[in-house]
């Protein structure tokens, strides 16, 4: 049975799980999800509803990934691949949240999980969703999909180990980088995060691919594409995350993101670099006061996927504050 922990009032967020026999149990058409095509941890949820064939279940509405004043996202069908709220034709995001709780004091982010038979939010955390949207809609699924797990037992330590410094150090490593407000914060931010994508290189090629762990596609396929799909296309240039790019200094998790993002149904399903471009460029006025987007880098993502392994020759940045910093993780 699922715990419900959110309280009216209170900035803690929902924190709901579907389930069989739960609070909210799996059914094709109940629920509904907000998100934007631009957050990278709202693409996690949205790659669950691809790989595990769910897209038929778990309808969709799309917000315009800019501008975000303080009304918070908006929803503008006329902006292309944007969608209008297909449940209530809410302008604002923010209208959902105070549909199920009119004192909610906390952020208006994406990702969203609507109930429709209960009129209420099941969950608005991205990690939480990751973790059991895979596995809620089993029982009504065919048996071939519902046997994609995205976190098998046998992998779960390893999995678990990896997981916290690939969200602090790369998932969140980006934003500590690119919203530093000193020279000193950028510096403790951007050094870390290529110790993190290091290490990550050398973990893959470790591996052998195709995937992070080896031969199974997992939930940390899912946490790193978020972000390495946009490194080169934004951080680079806006986060100034410049100490290197995957494209040429890490050759293997530049193979990884070739293959998912081409072979992999849901990957290029799921990533729409007009909404991410535009998300950052023209969101983050004191990053870029001028909202100019760069049209490069072409292409977004490198074709040429090199299914021998063995000749990959993992890289590296070489710079020795990085290297530290990947032997402390």
């Amino acid at each position: 049975m699922a715990t419900e922990i959110h309280k009216v009032g209170t900035d803690d967020g929902w924190h709901g799980i579907i389930e069989e026999g739960g609070q909210f149990p799996p059914e094709k058409d109940r629920y509904h999800m907000y998100i934007g095509l631009f957050c990278p941890f709202a693409q996690r949820a949205n790659l669950v509803r691809h790989i595990k064939h769910l897209t038929n279940i778990i309808s969709i509405s799309v917000v315009k990934p800019y501008p975000k004043g303080k009304e918070g996202w908006r929803f503008d069908p006329e902006y292309p691949d944007a969608t209008p709220d297909h449940l209530f034709s809410s302008k604002f995001l923010h209208e959902i949240y105070f549909r199920d709780d009119k004192d909610y004091k906390g952020r208006y982010s994406v990702p969203v999980l609507w109930d429709k038979k209960t009129d209420r939010i099941v969950s608005n955390e991205s990690a939480e969703i990751l973790r059991w949207l895979p596995n809620a809609f089993n029982s009504i699924l065919p048996l071939e999909i519902s046997q994609i797990d995205l976190y098998p037992s046998r992998l779960r330590p390893k999995i678990d180990e990896l997981t916290p410094w690939i969200q602090s150090l790369i998932n969140s490593g980006v934003y500590k980088a690119g919203f530093a407000r000193s020279q000193e914060a950028y510096e403790a931010g951007v050094i870390p995060l290529f110790g993190a994508l290091n290490k990550l290189e050398a973990i893959v090629a470790e591996n052998g691919g195709p995937f992070i762990l080896g031969k199974e596609l997992t939930e940390l396929d899912l946490r790193v594409y978020g972000t390495v799909v946009r490194f080169d296309t934004v951080y680079v240039q806006h986060f100034k995350t410049n100490l290197g790019t995957i494209r040429h200094n890490y050759p293997v998790l530049n193979n990884w993101l070739k293959n998912v993002y081409w072979n992999i149904q849901g990957f290029k399903e799921s990533t729409n670099f007009k909404h991410i471009k535009e998300n950052y460029t023209k969101s983050h006025g004191d990053i870029n006061p001028l909202a100019i987007t760069p049209m490069g880098p072409v292409p977004n993502v490198e074709e040429g996927y090199e299914p021998d392994w063995s000749k990959l020759e993992p890289g590296e940045v070489k710079l020795p504050e990085v290297q530290e910093a990947q032997n402390k993780i």
